[in-house]
């Protein structure tokens, strides 16, 4: 008899058995009528820093103004039920590989930059979408943070990871104070090394980079990866707002940067010469900043950036692709960040490698118009905290079992020391405030039982980050 997890694994392998067929048809869906041949689309990720729904306009947020970002909404999708992972380190690791953290062992946050211990996210481990598509075809590039190798060490790792080229904030350097610096001076890392950028912004600095990238020979499709350093702390003026004082007024200044950084770019695609299509995706990496507050839909709600509360997993998913993404959809599909990486090759007609293990499933059907929902019944996010170091220098989880959730579309159920914890109606309490754990009303007892069976389908431990010790450095260090 077969486990559920078995069962589980047999279903997926079925579906991707149907994965050749669906990406012929959807890359059939941008053939020229013309010419006949598949014009792939350029794809943008644009990922903030710390930054939760409750600060969009299109999501409810008052109190602030995002007007290119209601336009991505109001031209494109927006998704109601989308999650990322409660911390960056998770999170990143997620999206590029397509993997949860239980799997792909980035379960906390780990700065490699900053503690080192000989520890990196290890090309020769792990296969990243821009491997992928690359190998498909595609130009890659990517600018603003990326915080998991330290590029003292491995000076062009970015491009084993499968950029073609990058402009990247370092993530601060032990040792070397100007690499603290990622919004104005700001000391990034491109193919001709790091430097300090005198005088300029960040976050400019990254935003140009990406136009010329994508306007630079615009013969073969693109896909650029801008996970943003903002609105990330410390808190500081931007260009825009340069009289902006104290911790929130900064946040929102910052804010508002990113909705003017998303116009340049959703401006840019406007003056491709080709004409080809471009899929532009906005989200976030984690909550906001604990202690920051906005109203939304009427209600409080305050920055739970790694917790696995909504506040803290909840992301806000936007897709505008003119010609290409349906106009003015609201979607409840059901998706996380381990969909990215399978979304990104169906849309490219990527072959995904023999052996090459995913938690993801595609929504690129959705992101078309050829799907109304995607193939997803439950969407899970974990991980959060500090790594811990062993007494023989290995990165490994703080915990064998971390703590997670995983929803469907009204249901929500917390997974704390291994054990089903708490349970909660989304549809009538997104705020989480009254647990049905113990309740015995029949649809709250089927829908536990539901999602706790999924959560048994996990191991019984969670993996440890794969990877090739670095030499050692003289910065290497515990974290505090």
């Amino acid at each position: 008899m077969l486990s559920r997890s078995d069962m589980s694994g047999n279903f997926r392998n079925v579906a991707y058995l149907f994965r050749p067929i669906c990406s012929l048809l959807i890359v059939m869906a941008f053939c020229s009528v013309a010419t006949g041949q598949p014009s792939r689309p350029n794809i943008i990720f644009i990922m903030a820093d710390d930054l939760g729904p409750e600060w969009i306009g299109c999501y409810g947020a008052e109190g602030i103004q995002t007007p290119n970002l209601d336009r991505m909404a109001a031209e494109g999708m927006r998704f109601t039920h989308a999650y990322s992972m409660p911390k960056c380190t998770p999170t990143r690791v997620a999206l590029l590989t397509g993997t949860y953290p239980y799997r792909n062992g980035w379960v906390n946050h780990w700065d490699v930059p900053r503690w080192g211990a000989r520890c990196h996210f290890d090309p020769g481990h792990y296969t990243t979408f821009a491997e992928l598509l690359r190998a498909a075809g595609y130009r890659t590039a990517i600018a603003g943070k990326w915080q998991i190798n330290d590029f003292r060490v491995q000076p062009n790792v970015l491009d084993k990871h499968g950029f073609d080229d990058w402009c990247v904030w370092t993530g601060y350097e032990t040792g070397n104070p100007p690499s603290a610096e990622r919004y104005w001076d700001p000391y990034i890392h491109t193919r001709d090394g790091s430097k300090t950028y005198p005088g300029r912004f960040g976050p400019d600095v990254y935003t140009d980079f990406l136009i010329e990238f994508l306007q630079r020979e615009d013969d073969r499709p693109a896909c650029l990866y801008f996970p943003m350093a903002l609105p990330h702390t410390p808190f500081v003026t931007t260009p825009h707002d340069q009289g902006a004082t104290g911790r929130l007024a900064k946040h929102m200044a910052m804010t508002r940067y990113i909705d003017h950084l998303v116009g340049r770019l959703l401006d840019s695609v406007a003056s491709l010469e080709s004409g080809r299509k471009t899929l532009v995706i906005f989200t976030t990496d984690n909550g906001s900043t604990g202690g920051l507050m906005n109203r939304m839909h009427g209600r409080q709600v305050t920055g739970g950036k790694g917790k696995i509360s909504e506040n803290g997993c909840r992301a806000p998913f936007i897709a505008w692709g003119p010609g290409l993404v349906p106009v003015g959809r609201v979607n409840d599909t059901l998706t996380d960040f381990t969909d990215v990486l399978p979304t990104f090759a169906e849309l490219a007609g990527a072959d995904l490698p023999d052996g090459l293990v995913l938690d993801g499933r595609s929504i690129a059907p959705v992101l078309v118009g050829q799907a109304e929902r995607g193939p997803r019944q439950w969407i899970m996010a974990m991980g959060g905290g500090v790594a811990r170091l062993t007494q023989d220098n290995r990165v490994v989880p703080a915990r064998p079992f971390a703590d997670r959730v995983i929803r469907d579309r009204r249901y929500k159920l917390w997974v704390v020391d291994r054990q089903p914890a708490r349970l909660y109606d989304l549809q009538q309490d997104p705020a989480e405030t009254r647990n049905l754990i113990d309740s015995t009303d029949p649809q709250v007892l089927e829908a536990k039982q539901r999602l706790a069976a999924v959560a048994e389908s996990f191991p019984d431990q969670d993996a440890a980050p794969r990877y090739d010790p670095t030499p050692a450095q003289a910065w290497d260090r515990k974290p505090r």
